[in-house]
């Protein structure tokens, strides 16, 4: 399962994504649904809802209404069939947390987190988790497998 919206209470938690010279806000939900139908569409092709509510385990109405936030913000296209594409920013937003989620997961990973406890994990850390910090994990990462492929 992918990261499923557990727990919130308090107040929406956002990401400010670069997209095309602007900074756009997106909050944990639109985040987590992107990158679910991201996530989706990688595995086998075509995502509908039925795909989504399966995928997080939420109900029918619940991911109907947050498909409909989501084509009316222009983050996804839904064709006459039901299928859902994300447009040209829906898919920013999705990368970036894909990214983000694969990049944190392998680094607790490495740092000898369980997997389940790193993925888990991941999911809360990068919507929360400013720019800056993601990438000097991220350098970090990258650093450290350059320096460990020669030795």
């Amino acid at each position: 399962m992918l990261c499923a919206i557990t727990g919130l209470t308090g107040g929406a938690i956002a990401v400010l994504i670069p997209i095309k010279g602007r900074i756009v806000k997106a909050h944990e939900s639109t985040e987590n649904y992107l990158e679910t139908i991201l996530v989706l569409s990688l595995k086998g092709g075509r995502v509908r809802s039925i795909d989504i509510v399966n995928e997080l385990e939420y109900s029918k109405p619940s991911v109907s209404v947050a498909m409909k936030n989501l084509r009316a913000k222009g983050y996804i296209v839904i064709d006459a069939d039901g299928y859902i594409t994300l447009t040209g920013k829906g898919r920013k937003i999705a990368d970036t947390m894909y990214e983000r989620h694969v990049a944190i997961s392998d680094w607790l990973i490495f740092l000898g987190v369980d997997k389940k406890t790193a993925v888990h994990d991941a999911c809360k850390m990068e919507h929360v988790m400013s720019e800056k910090s993601f990438l000097a994990i991220k350098n970090h990462i990258e650093h450290w497998k350059q320096s460990n492929e020669y030795n």
